[in-house]
């Protein structure tokens, strides 16, 4: 099966759909250092780096030719609920109608349309998914939770897939028994520089967390400071849970005790790739660190869209 992925980003869609018998033939997205780590990780591949209406549909599909799946996952900023009240971008959202063009153009069999969940609120969803429909693509859809399939992060997305030929497959098979934690993707005590919690350059409000979870742990268990979000946690979160979401900025801090009071760093890039599900031969060397983490939370769990690529696939394999 060939295959083709807009705002691809790093690779996540990429990396699960490879795992499940795709061969990447082409890619998009309009960030440099995202299409730079898509290079590194699939070099077999055409990757255009620029914004879908500067990029000819015609000459991408020159140079790839043929598909049988899409991949897209369009910007997802305006249509989160971590924005907050900050105003939003109906161009930016539009950019999701993309898929459709592609979809007329290369007539795949299948495809895959990844987003957060509050995608589906959003006043031309319904119009994104009558175009699909009248291109004679089956719909359907299911949020699904990163948690559930082996991936040590809670992080619930919309995934819109389609089928010219029947009712698509969705995934059925979840994980079960115990998720897995963010203990097991810290790297060993250690091995990262650390700081004393307690200091005078220290925020008020970040003490307030750290008390908040001293409150609940105790002084000798590890926890995490989470920052950028407020939904009742009080800001922290116990190393035996799943990760909550990654998201494009430095959000988590780890606590440990030590000899002389509680030690804190953030979290770094390596913890936070095997948050996100992807494996050791994955390269995430470009650009600077702010860079690497938005290529992070802007991601796909590779294991989910796997199975969504498996199911939906299913009697190609």
């Amino acid at each position: 099966m060939k295959g083709l992925d807009i705002f691809c980003g790093g690779g996540g869609s990429s990396a699960g759909a490879r795992l499940a018998g795709v061969d990447l033939a082409g890619a998009i997205d309009m960030c440099p250092v995202a299409t730079d780590t898509y290079r590194a990780n699939f070099p077999g591949a055409n990757v255009f780096t620029g914004r879908l209406e500067d990029i000819a549909i015609s000459t991408v599909q020159k140079q790839i030719g043929s598909i049988d799946i899409l991949l897209a996952s369009p910007e997802c900023t305006n249509h989160t609920c971590a924005k907050g009240a900050a105003p939003r971008s109906e161009a930016s959202r539009a950019t999701a109608l993309y898929a459709v063009e592609y979809a007329r153009t290369f007539r795949p069999r299948w495809l895959v349309l990844e987003n957060v969940v509050h995608m589906r609120p959003w006043s031309r969803y319904g119009e994104l998914k009558h175009e699909l429909e009248m291109l004679g693509y089956h719909l359907a859809e299911q949020v699904l939770d990163a948690s559930d399939f082996g991936v040590a992060q809670s992080r619930r997305r919309l995934f819109l897939v389609g089928d010219l030929k029947q009712a698509p497959g969705l995934v059925k098979s979840r994980h079960s028994g115990r998720r897995k934690s963010v203990k097991s993707i810290l790297d060993k005590s250690g091995t990262w520089n650390t700081s004393p919690l307690y200091s005078e350059r220290r925020a008020k409000d970040t003490l307030v967390r750290a008390a908040r979870a001293f409150d609940s742990l105790g002084e000798d268990e590890p926890f995490l400071l989470v920052y950028y979000g407020s939904d009742g946690s009080g800001g922290w979160q116990p190393v035996t849970r799943p990760l909550r979401t990654i998201t494009t900025v430095d959000r988590f801090a780890l606590v440990e005790p030590g000899e002389d009071g509680p030690r804190m760093r953030m979290l770094q890039v390596p913890e936070l790739r095997r948050a996100m599900g992807f494996d050791d031969n994955y390269k995430l060397e470009v650009g600077t660190r702010r860079d690497r983490v938005r290529i992070l939370g802007n991601g796909v769990c590779p294991p989910v869209m796997t199975e969504v690529v498996k199911a939906l696939t299913l009697e190609q394999l």
